[in-house]
């Protein structure tokens, strides 16, 4: 039989080496199974039993029985079968007969293989609605879309790397494959780990060399596509499971979505019916509140119902008929039997409750303003009788206590008057209130007329109130007969206050005079004084008497206020308003009096003697000090002579300036003794002595000028016999410049005027005419301080520079020059050379660094030091 039709097109030239070898392997991993397999694709089908083998592996049905024979026409017979099988499946055959399959065209054979493939293995791959070729391409694209570096376009070039090979591994069994390894520029270690993985894990066994696909420019197609046509169905039966379990997962979640609608529809509608079972009870009473607060909290929780609580729950019902509308449509369109709630929880059943609620709901709030209006009306009367009550109350509050008190019994005259005029006021006061006692009265009986719910305590309190007016009355008039009463008895009481208060302020004012005089702090200086004062203190001792009995006169005023008080039982204050003394004033100042007089008597006495033993000692000091202050004048006159005195050496002035200071020395001993008179003088205040002209001030003044003179002087001559000495200045030029100096101290007092100073210079030769600078100068170098005066020692010292041989400061910087070899400064070894150690520290410390180019390092200023010694420059 020959099957030469005409519309497919196969070029069996096309077919490779590479082709042969895959096919090969395609048609063993199927004749496998049957326990079989082919080693040359040529010549292993030329009979025709193995090609109808494979068929039926591959198709899963039954072929007709093969011929046995071995004869040519066995073998084409057997190969027309199988041919005809593939017939029968769709597939048209072009230029492919039995004859050509018998006789081992290698062509012929490979191009009935690959249309074998293409029906069984590639021809029922499907992917949303693409089949066969395109269907397996982009099966390939959608696995390995995720994966980097692979892009599936075809099926030759698209697989040279081996990464899209392994990609298909991996998304299906990533447990195989470790792909964040693999190499892009590794081709043939992809391909070869996927070919071995593939054939070890997945059962498809090696069909294509890695280096025959690698080193072709475009790989076989045919050979790829029944190679990876393989993965298809080797990954196929793990796609049907995934789409069992999500068709399986989309039917479970519709049914429990079915199921949660079911639960929440069965939640929301125990709740609302459970809402509204608990509701209308709440709805239904209609028993009245007491209060009108109580009322409108009734009519406010009636209000929230309606605008907080009942919306959700409309909301709610609306919800639940949806949701049970929206499940019956979910169940019918899902094949589901429709949702039967429980016995009650009906949409009807839903329904007939919401009308109840709404029926019960009806008319409550109506009842409710009646009832509202209605305790308004009684809540205005009980107000009203509130306020008038509360106004009485506080009117009447602490009155019996004010008209019960005997606040009377301890006023003053003025005081009871006051009290009669308050009371007068609270009469008038007390009768305007009656209107209003009244007006409660008739408000208490239009509410209990009216049933108020209250109304015991209203009558309690509107009797407690008549009650207490009855009694406000009764203590009103009882306050003004004592009022009254008590008020002539003050009229008595008050002319007595007035009769002690004009006897008691002219002896009080007696007695206070006494007082003062009797503590007067007399300071006396003399006994004549004393005297005079003990005279005055006997002739008051002499009035005391009389004082006497116009005392008892005064206090009997005040017997008689006391006998009233406590007759009539009146408290008195104690305060008489004419006056702030009181009797006991009287008397607590007379026992002062009585008391004073001897003590008066006492310290009068006390003073007599004080002033005697004052006396004696002014006596005493006088004596001494009329000796001791002549004694000093007439030393300081003679000590004044000495230092003046020309006459002999100063050597023998010296030695008696020594005998008077020892004189003066031996002398202390009878200023010790007047300066302890002196104390006991102050200590005794005695401040004035009569007897003598010396005071202790006077004579310390001289005793201290004394001493000062004999040691100043005595260090003048010292200083002159120093000066004579130092430079060279003779007795007799001495006595020249003491004759001079004492020719011009005008006034003896060892000192010269700027005046005397100049004439002294000018009679000794200084022509200072017109010389005022030389003058200032001079002055500058004899009174450095400015005291205005020249001492003989500053006259001296001025004299002796003037007319002796002096050092400067050229002659010091010569000196120093000439320890330094004629240089300009000098170094610390040549003054440690040539002075004393203790003159050389003494200059190193105090000589400033040389400052000169031409000196070495450490090399001392010697002409500024020079200059500094004679104050030239600060040293």
């Amino acid at each position: 039989v020959s099957h030469r039709q005409q519309p497919h097109s196969f070029d069996a030239a096309l077919l490779k080496e590479t082709s042969s070898c895959t096919f090969t392997a395609w048609c063993n991993s199927h004749l496998r199974k049957a326990g079989t397999q082919i080693e040359n694709i040529e010549e292993d089908f030329r009979n025709g039993l193995k090609l109808m083998l494979l068929l039926e592996v591959i198709s899963g049905e039954r072929l007709p029985k093969p011929d046995k024979g071995k004869m040519r026409f066995h073998k084409i017979a057997n190969v027309n079968k199988a041919l005809d099988f593939i017939c029968s499946k769709g597939v048209k055959l072009v230029s492919i007969g039995a004859e050509e399959i018998v006789d081992g065209n290698g062509k012929m054979t490979l191009g009935m293989i690959w249309t074998i493939i293409l029906r069984f293995a590639i021809q029922d791959i499907s992917v949303e609605e693409t089949s066969a070729k395109e269907g397996l391409l982009l099966w390939c694209q959608r696995k390995t879309a995720p994966y980097r570096n692979v892009n599936v376009q075809n099926f030759h070039i698209s697989w040279k790397d081996g990464l899209a090979l392994c990609a298909l591994i991996h998304r299906h069994r990533p447990d195989l494959i470790d792909y964040s390894k693999l190499r892009k520029d590794d081709p043939i270690g992809n391909l070869n780990t996927a070919f071995e993985v593939a054939e070890k894990f997945l059962d498809i066994p090696k069909m294509l060399d890695a280096e025959d696909i690698v080193n072709t420019p475009k790989p076989d197609e045919k050979a790829i596509m029944t190679y990876v046509s393989c993965f298809y169905h080797a990954f196929a039966g793990a796609e049907q499971a995934e789409t069992a379990a999500n068709r399986i997962c989309k039917v479970l979640a519709v049914n429990q979505e079915n199921e949660k609608l079911m639960e929440e529809y069965e939640k929301l509608a125990s709740e609302l019916l459970e809402w509204i079972r608990r509701t209308i009870p709440w709805l239904e009473n209609r028993v009245a509140e007491q209060t009108m607060r109580a009322m409108q909290q009734k009519l406010e929780d009636f209000r929230d119902y309606r605008r907080i609580h009942k919306p959700p729950r409309v909301q709610e019902k609306c919800q639940l008929e949806i949701n049970f509308n929206t499940l019956q449509t979910k169940l019918r369109l899902s094949n589901r039997p429709a949702f039967m709630p429980s016995e009650g929880k009906m949409v009807s059943d839903i329904a007939n409750a919401w009308k109840g609620l709404e029926g019960v709901e009806k008319g409550y709030e109506e009842w409710l303003l009646t009832e509202i209006r209605r305790l308004e009306r009684l809540d205005h009367l009980a107000e009203k009788f509130k306020q008038k009550c509360s106004m009485h109350e506080s009117w009447t509050g602490g009155k019996e206590e004010l008209l019960s008190q005997k606040d009377y019994e301890s006023a003053s005259l003025m005081e009871i008057r006051a009290l009669m005029r308050k009371h007068e006021a609270f009469e008038s006061d007390l009768a305007a209130h009656q209107d209003r006692v009244e007006q409660i009265a008739a408000i208490a009986q239009e509410l209990n007329e009216l049933d108020y719910h209250d109304a015991a305590t209203v009558n309690a309190r509107c009797q407690g109130i008549c009650d207490q007016w009855d009694n406000l009355g009764t203590l009103t008039q009882k306050r003004r007969d004592s009022l009254e009463r008590v008020e002539k008895l003050w009229e008595t009481i008050d002319q007595l206050y007035l009769e002690f208060a004009k006897r008691a302020a002219p002896f009080n004012n007696w007695m206070d005079g006494a007082m003062e005089d009797l503590q007067d702090m007399f300071i006396v200086h003399s006994i004549e004084e004393i005297q005079s004062l003990i005279t005055a203190h006997d002739q008051f001792k002499a009035t005391l008497p009389e004082a006497d009995k116009e005392r008892m006169a005064t206090m009997g005023i005040h017997n008689e206020i006391l006998k009233i008080a406590q007759t009539y039982g009146i408290k008195l204050s104690g305060i008489n308003p004419y006056t702030n003394l009181s009797p006991q004033d009287i008397s607590t100042k007379w026992d002062t009096v009585k008391h004073l007089v001897p003590l008066r008597d006492q310290m009068l006495q006390e003073e007599v003697a004080r002033q005697q033993a004052n006396e004696r000692l002014r006596r005493q000091f006088a004596a001494q000090a009329n000796i001791i202050g002549p004694w000093i004048q007439t030393k300081m006159e003679e000590i004044g002579h000495v230092s003046v005195d020309i006459a002999g050496s100063l050597e023998e002035q010296m030695n008696s300036l020594k005998q008077y200071e020892h004189n003066i020395i031996n002398y202390k001993s009878n200023m010790d003794k007047l300066e302890g008179d002196h104390q006991l003088s102050q200590e005794s205040l005695i401040f004035d002595n009569k007897h003598t002209n010396y005071t202790m001030e006077h004579v310390r003044v001289g005793w201290e000028q004394l001493l000062t003179t004999i040691a100043r002087t005595i260090n003048e001559v010292e200083n002159q016999i120093l000066t004579r000495d130092a430079k060279g200045i003779s007795q007799e030029q001495l006595n020249e410049f003491r004759a001079s100096f004492n020719h011009f101290d005008r006034k003896r007092n060892g000192m010269m005027d700027p005046d005397d100073f100049r004439a002294c210079l000018i009679s000794m030769g200084y022509d200072l005419v017109s010389g005022e600078v030389e003058f200032a100068r001079i002055m500058t170098l004899v009174d450095p301080n400015n005291t205005g005066v020249v001492t003989f020692q500053a006259f001296i010292d001025f004299m002796t520079r003037e007319t002796a041989e002096t050092d400067t400061a050229e002659q010091v910087m010569a000196s120093f020059k000439i320890l330094a070899s004629d240089k300009n400064y000098i170094t610390m070894d040549e003054l440690r050379r040539e002075l004393p150690p203790e003159q050389a520290e003494y200059c190193i410390s105090r000589m400033t660094r040389y400052i000169g180019a031409d000196g070495p390092s450490g090399a001392l200023d010697y002409i500024s030091f020079s200059s500094a010694l004679y104050g030239e420059s600060d040293l």
